[in-house]
């Protein structure tokens, strides 16, 4: 009999998971709360919110939901997997006590401690004057400080010298810019950051093909940081002998460690990663699939999706994971002003047009129009026998779609050509 799936959430990352799941013979229907203007053509999109635990549960116990995949961190953080486990739904998304992991910076510092993973040196500060005691100190920089806790990607500050690092601190602890809490003081390393994504198990861990997303704004790595405007995959700069070892000291000695503490990890882990003179260092890791790098690599699953994700989410095993060896650019177009101030509402034509994959991040239809409905609105996406072909593809084809709102970087992928 076929399946009744519910995904959870309304970007980019949730259409992405959405479409894979379409193309599964196993799914006869699908629901996403709240979904956009691009999920409502492959999905039924049901207006709750991703935190609205109590009536999401309802929702699926009254629309025999066979399984739940949650996208978004708050959904987790929420403890959307905890309610739906005890409500006997198999869920998709690691329990609210795991995604500590992600939700607190000094919680994984100190996992990655314990379990020899490796990563830069940190302090942790709650008071104000302690903290900007510690950085009076400090005669290295730049530094880097991190709020302890969920800030949508922006809870990180790179201090070039010491003025800088005690704003950023004022701004975190006294202002409560991202809410009340913690931060996590730490060295700064340097090269190239990546993103290796795995489906875990508590013990069991399926990696993902490694991909990496540009967080400036404008071309150059120029301009403030986003949530990031486009992503590749596969890396050249990554040989296969680093990209194992990554596999055993980091995302596997992590898996080990969360189910030695109690907590087993039952979603994706994602590890940013970054490769330093010293070696590959943990940056940070994230407790679900990252946005916008689940948008170039999910398309690329060959095995079933339902197949992945009801076996990551009951612990049945899986025989293998497998993925189409092919390279794949995606290019972010969003609202004139992000990530500062935009406006929402301008018309967007000639999606229809485009040779490749449009996922929706921030859209809504009104009047029969499409229109952009946030900061980041779009991602185009294009596959190649290479980079350099995959990503003169996605150019080609982006011309195609037109908006007078709208901007995206020209060189996604250059650390690849």
């Amino acid at each position: 009999m076929k399946k009744n799936v519910l995904v959870i959430g309304s970007g980019g990352r949730e259409h992405a998971i959405v479409y894979q799941l379409s193309r599964s013979a196993q799914v006869a229907h699908i629901y996403c709360a709240p979904g956009n203007a691009g999920i409502v053509q492959l999905a039924e999109c049901v207006a709750i919110g991703d935190t609205d635990v109590a009536q999401l549960v309802k929702f699926a116990q009254e629309h025999s939901i066979d399984l739940c995949v949650v996208g978004p961190e708050a959904a987790l953080a929420a403890g959307v997997t905890d309610a739906f486990r005890a409500a006997g739904i198999p869920v998709f998304g690691h329990t609210k006590a795991a995604t500590q992991i992600e939700a607190s910076k000094e919680f994984a510092k100190q996992l990655m401690a314990n379990y020899d993973v490796p990563t830069a040196a940190y302090r942790s500060f709650a008071i104000y004057e302690e903290a900007l005691q510690y950085v009076q100190t400090r005669n290295s920089y730049p530094t880097v400080l991190k709020y302890d806790g969920l800030a949508a990607g922006k809870g990180v500050v790179i201090a070039q010298d010491e003025q800088e690092a005690q704003e950023a601190l004022h701004s975190m602890l006294v202002g409560e810019a991202f809410g009340k809490g913690r931060v996590v003081i730490e060295d700064y390393l340097e090269g190239p950051e990546f993103s290796f994504m795995a489906f875990v198990h508590h013990h069991r861990v399926y990696p993902m093909p490694l991909s990496q997303d540009h967080k400036r704004a404008f071309d150059g790595d120029k301009g403030p940081n986003t949530g990031g405007m486009g992503a590749y995959t596969p890396l050249p700069f990554i040989s296969a002998e680093e990209e194992k070892w990554a596999l055993e000291h980091i995302l596997q000695a992590v898996a080990d460690g969360m189910c030695e503490e109690g907590l087993p990890l039952t979603g994706v882990l994602y590890g940013g990663l970054m490769k330093t003179k010293d070696g590959i260092r943990v940056i940070e890791f994230n407790a679900r699939f990252g946005d916008p790098e689940t948008e170039v690599v999910l398309p690329l699953l060959e095995t079933d999706a339902y197949t992945v994700f009801h076996a990551i989410a009951t612990g049945e095993e899986l025989p293998a994971v497998e993925w189409r060896k092919q390279a794949t650019v995606g290019v972010v177009m969003a609202s004139c002003g992000y990530p500062g101030k935009y406006t929402k509402g301008a018309e967007i034509t000639g999606v229809e047009d485009f040779d490749g994959l449009v996922l929706h991040m921030g859209t809504k239809v009104q009047d029969d129009k499409l229109l952009t409905n946030g900061g980041r609105v779009l991602m185009c996406i294009a596959h190649g026998d290479d980079i350099p072909r995959a990503q003169h593809k996605v150019y080609e084809q982006i011309q195609k779609i037109h908006c007078t709102n709208l901007f995206y970087r020209k060189d996604i992928a250059h650390w690849a050509l």
